[in-house]
């Protein structure tokens, strides 16, 4: 599994008009999965996600992580994470996970951050989303539960 982490003050996520997530302060986490994640990869990645020291202590050193700062998470999916274009300039989507596959490796990450207690807000699997978002810092960070980077 792979994620995009940004450190937000706020961000949204819009559905034909509708609002399906939105935070204040926390941390918009783009999600996609492989074709060979598994829920180990999922658990990994919220592991790695929550335990992220990136926001400010109070002497402005990143230092504190998403639950130290009474923040929250906007987890939304993004199948693109896995588009190849080493090869030509239109993406390979070959090495991510099926849709039926994905859906549920999402859903299983999303339940592990509530069961922290850490509030978490979601776009919606498998459709055309708006994400809107102020990123602090700017703090952008990559995750690979394969450690590829």
């Amino acid at each position: 599994m792979r994620a995009v982490v940004q450190r937000v003050s706020r961000a949204r996520v819009t559905v034909d008009g509708e609002i399906t997530g939105e935070i204040e302060l926390g941390l918009l986490v783009l999600v996609g999965v492989g074709a060979a994640d598994t829920p180990t990869d999922a658990e990994y990645l919220v592991e790695k996600t929550m335990g992220l020291r990136i926001f400010g202590d109070p002497k402005g050193k990143m230092n504190l992580s998403v639950a130290e700062v009474g923040g929250a998470m906007l987890v939304v999916s993004q199948f693109t994470l896995y588009g190849d274009v080493r090869h030509g300039r239109r993406p390979s989507f070959d090495t991510a996970a099926p849709p039926e596959i994905a859906h549920q490796l999402y859903e299983y990450f999303v339940e592990k951050v509530r069961s922290t207690g850490l509030r978490c807000q979601t776009g919606r699997f498998q459709e055309t989303m708006q994400v809107e978002l102020v990123n602090e810092g700017p703090v952008t960070i990559l995750l690979d539960s394969g450690k590829t980077f």
